[in-house]
C-alpha cells in the first residue's frame, strides 16, 4: 500500500490574523491557532487580503477557490450560501477564501476582476479554473477539479 504524501493548507486564524499550515487532514480535528490557541473552523470561507494572498495560493497543496466578491453585490450575497455549504462539504480538500474587491483593489487589477461574483481556482500557485457570475456547486466542484471544460 503506497503511503501518501501529507497535504498542508495556509489558513488564516478568524481571531487573530495569523496565518497558520494545517495538515489538510486534520481540518476536522479544529486545529488550534499557533499564536492565540483559538480553534480554526476551516469549513466555512475564509477572508483574506492582499497581504497574505499569495503566500496562501502558494503554500496550499489542496486546491484554492477564492470568491472574490464585493458586500454591496446582489449576486455575491445570493451565492454565499451555497460558498459556505461547498467549503463545508470540501472541508480538508479545498480551502475556500473570500477576497473583498472594494478594500483589495490590486488583486482585483492583478488577475483583471471585471465583474463579481468570481470565483477562481488555484492549485500548485497556479489559475485552474475561472468563473464570473453565480454559480451553483456543481461549477465550484468542476472548477476545484480542474476541469476546463467547467472554466467559464
Amino acid at each position: 500500500m503506497a503511503e501518501t504524501a501529507t497535504q498542508f493548507l495556509i489558513a488564516k486564524c478568524q481571531f487573530c490574523g495569523k496565518l497558520n499550515r494545517v495538515d489538510a487532514a486534520r481540518v476536522a480535528d479544529l486545529p488550534k491557532c499557533g499564536d492565540c490557541a483559538t480553534p480554526m473552523r476551516l469549513d466555512r470561507p475564509l477572508k483574506i487580503s492582499d497581504s497574505e494572498f499569495d503566500r496562501v495560493i502558494q503554500g496550499t497543496d489542496v486546491s484554492v477557490l477564492v470568491d472574490f466578491y464585493a458586500d454591496w453585490c446582489g449576486p455575491c450575497r445570493m451565492m454565499a450560501t451555497t460558498l459556505d455549504e461547498f467549503a463545508l462539504a470540501s472541508k480538508g480538500q479545498v480551502l475556500v477564501v473570500k477576497v473583498d474587491t472594494d478594500a483589495n483593489p490590486s488583486l482585483s487589477q492583478r488577475f483583471e476582476i471585471r465583474g463579481i461574483p468570481t470565483l477562481m481556482a488555484f492549485r500548485n500557485g497556479q489559475e485552474i479554473g475561472r468563473h464570473v457570475g453565480l454559480a451553483d456547486r456543481k461549477v465550484m466542484e468542476a472548477l476545484t477539479a480542474g476541469s476546463r471544460a467547467g472554466t467559464h
